[in-house]
């Protein structure tokens, strides 16, 4: 895939319902393809299915057309596959835009606009997928950037509190733990001790 134009799973008006900026209307842009197969994954349509070709400024279009939301958050699967993402966020940010990436953190954000708010989510040991971090994305976030650790149980939970030790990963990162559905209980985070 060129820089010309995206592979789409969707593109949809929400009220952003994670990270720092839950409560927000936002419109999202679903990227097609991850390279990465999560446990818990619950959007494998977006690797499953081929996704729709759509021009950078088709999609844009499409954007303009749902309504108002000053945030665009571009999610996958994993966006960073696709060439086409940077100019895709050039665009939104150039429009006055505020752009919200979420990646999976298996590939460098060292390209991603400086303006951008990349929110980082690390797969944890529980999802089978956590050898493939690029850790040294730790050091390329900024302090507007975000780190959210999806959680499985106990281990994962020492998992993380131990890359934030070895990385510092302390203010003015924003730092979230958020539990997989189904899997740990969200009341166990709030200091439970069986977690």
């Amino acid at each position: 895939m060129d820089g010309n134009g995206l592979l789409v799973s969707e593109i949809f008006y929400s009220i952003q319902g994670e990270s720092s900026h839950a409560g927000y209307p936002c419109i999202f842009v679903r990227l097609a393809g991850c390279n990465l197969r999560c446990t818990y994954c619950d959007a494998r349509y977006s690797y499953e299915e081929p996704g729709n070709f759509q021009g950078i400024n088709e999609l844009l279009a499409a954007i303009d057309r749902l309504p108002a939301a000053e945030r665009v958050e571009i999610t996958g699967g994993e966006p960073l596959l696709q060439e086409g993402v940077y100019a895709l966020m050039g665009q939104l940010l150039a429009r006055g835009r505020r752009v919200l990436l979420e990646t999976n953190g298996s590939i460098s954000i060292a390209r991603v606009p400086a303006a951008v708010h990349c929110i980082m989510d690390v797969k944890c040991p529980g999802s089978g997928m956590a050898p493939q971090l690029d850790r040294e994305n730790f050091r390329r976030l900024t302090s507007r950037d975000e780190i959210k650790f999806v959680l499985c149980d106990r281990p994962d939970y020492d998992w993380a509190r131990q890359l934030m030790a070895d990385f510092r990963l302390g203010p003015p990162f924003n730092l979230i733990f958020s539990p997989v559905a189904g899997r740990l209980d969200p009341r166990i985070l709030l200091g439970h001790p069986s977690l």
